[in-house]
């Protein structure tokens, strides 16, 4: 079940607050619309970079519905839903099961975090999320939040199992023999453990190899930087940029030095696009990474 239009590149979005606390949607607004205009090629809504599990339900809700209602189907829309409760994420995707089918062309399901699963733990997770979910799947390796890394032969054996399901994998492991790895099994449906001849797409979770990564194989990347520069990230990405990578490099240093999205929301504080207000357990970045993101920002 594969989406071209889940190719290229794909935002995750912050989620704007008022300095008050509550969520910016005059913000949110104008930070979609960087990104329409810039020709993103779609847009993650409610994933870590947008803060999800600090939001209420009720502004869950909001914020799904007004994206939905602002961007009206001019890109896809990928949609956050994961957990380390199984049970709860399966609720989760029935409750959410006629808004998923009416207007998002997948969710990004993170590996369980905290509880450490192994990786018979993983499969069974990521099966009865398949089998609950009404649109397609892209699985999420971050081992450096999750604790778990999830390995290739465990990444074919959950898409083996549910093929016309589990469209992809954000991997964001940092681990490039890793990601050639499972590029290798993938590709074309014709590695070791693949039994089906469904593509699979291998999608960079890290702005800072997306480049090594595509010219693996991958299918794109799902980026934290372009919700600053979504044009300048597109163009890389096209063009298989590596000086362009590296100018950015840098800033991409200090977007994750303290955290994400405490470096992006400073960015986007400092170009004028949204306040510098996060939520507890997260706090706005120091007096230091912000004089080094203005000093990195005057060189770009």
């Amino acid at each position: 079940m594969t989406n071209p239009s889940l190719r290229g590149l794909g935002t995750a979005l912050v989620t704007p607050f008022l300095p008050s606390g509550e969520v910016d949607f005059n913000a949110l607004s104008r930070l979609v619309d960087r990104q329409l205009t810039a020709g993103v090629d779609y847009l993650v809504v409610l994933g870590t970079t947008g803060e999800a599990v600090t939001l209420t339900d009720e502004e869950r809700r909001q914020v799904r519905r007004f994206i939905v209602r602002h961007v009206a189907g001019r890109v896809p829309l990928v949609l956050g839903v994961g957990g380390n409760c199984t049970a709860a994420v399966v609720a989760q995707l029935q409750a959410l099961r006629e808004e998923l089918k009416e207007s998002f062309a997948a969710i990004l399901s993170v590996c369980p975090y905290y509880n450490k699963p192994n990786q018979e733990g993983l499969f069974q997770h990521f099966t009865a999320v398949a089998e609950a979910s009404p649109v397609p799947v892209i699985l999420y390796n971050v081992p450096g939040r999750t604790g778990v890394n999830m390995l290739p032969e465990t990444v074919v054996r959950i898409w083996n199992q549910n093929p016309e399901k589990v469209l992809g994998i954000k991997e964001a492991s940092g681990n490039l023999e890793q990601i050639q790895h499972l590029i290798s099994l993938v590709q074309d449906g014709l590695g070791l453990f693949a039994l089906v001849q469904q593509p699979f797409l291998v999608i960079s979770g890290d702005d800072g190899i997306a480049v090594e990564m595509m010219r693996m194989g991958a299918a794109g990347l799902i980026s934290v930087a372009s919700n600053a520069w979504p044009a300048e990230v597109g163009r890389m990405l096209r063009e298989r940029n590596t000086e362009m990578q590296e100018r950015f490099a840098p800033m991409v240093q200090l977007l994750f030095r303290e955290g994400n999205p405490t470096g992006i929301k400073a960015v986007l504080s400092q170009m004028g696009l949204a306040s510098n207000a996060l939520r507890l357990p997260l706090v706005p970045a120091t007096a230091e990474l912000e004089s080094d993101i203005a000093r990195e920002l005057s060189l770009l």
